[in-house]
């Protein structure tokens, strides 16, 4: 192990279908980590590039992940601080003939982003979260290889119930063989307690995972929304939210467990 593998640990956020908040989870609880006092880098893997839209980034920078990976540049040159203080590594923006050749070179190399990531300049006790796309993807598979602990985000709904079993198979292929993993738990984003769909769903995931379910849940929050409006994170934009302190429960839990 490196030392910058040491003294960071990787945290991959994952979710096997899109609309489920994946990338407003990642800005939001990376905010929060933050806030409790822990270093935090967050890495886009999506090629949407969207997770700078909830951290007031620029939108005139192409620079990134993918950019330096193809031009075999450091990729702490594509590193910025977001106004909130966090490290940000976007995606960068790209050719879909140079995301094709992207995506191609990390078939071929499953391990290359944990290799990358051991050479960035991260402070003692930091953490990494990265956002990945929905489904199964080579951004997938890079990021569960690299992660010591994965968050998979659900919605109280049946369409994300039925996809637990596909979320398995991810954790069994590329983490669970790795003895240096330290689990895989599951997140409720959304929960609306007022809906008795959402409740009975709920109970349904938590007979099924039992304790790999976080101890607390997302609930449906219209702050949300807003914010990334306003392209901020939700503790900015609506400190005293619902929002707000689930994030920051979440974080806790997150920063005890990591």
């Amino acid at each position: 192990m490196t030392a910058a593998t040491a003294a960071a640990t990787v945290v991959a956020v994952v979710s096997p279908k899109g609309g489920v908040g994946k990338t407003t989870v990642v800005a939001n609880l990376a905010t929060a980590l933050l806030d409790g006092g822990r270093p935090v880098t967050v890495v886009d893997l999506d090629p949407q590039n969207a997770l700078r839209l909830h951290l007031q980034m620029s939108l005139d920078e192409s620079r990134g992940i993918a950019v330096q990976a193809l031009q075999g540049l450091p990729l702490a040159q594509a590193c910025f601080d977001s106004p909130q203080g966090l490290t940000v590594l976007p995606y960068g923006t790209l050719a879909e003939s140079d995301r094709r050749d992207f995506e191609r070179m990390l078939d071929g190399d499953p391990t290359w982003l944990s290799r990358a990531l051991a050479e960035l300049p991260l402070p003692a006790g930091s953490l990494v979260l990265l956002d990945t796309p929905p489904g199964g993807s080579v951004y997938l598979q890079q990021a569960l290889t690299a992660a010591r602990f994965a968050l998979l985000v659900l919605l109280p709904d049946a369409a994300s119930f039925v996809t637990i079993a596909s979320m398995e198979r991810w954790l069994d292929d590329y983490s669970r063989p790795r003895p240096e993993f330290l689990g895989g738990y599951y997140l409720v984003n959304r929960m609306n307690n007022a809906r008795a769909l959402c409740r009975d769903v709920l109970n349904a995931m938590n007979r099924e995972l039992g304790p790999r379910m976080a101890p607390h849940k997302l609930h449906f929050d219209a702050a949300i929304e807003e914010a990334l409006a306003s392209q901020l994170p939700v503790s900015r934009y609506a400190p005293d939210s619902v929002a707000t302190r689930d994030f920051s429960a979440v974080a806790g839990w997150l920063s005890e467990k990591v």
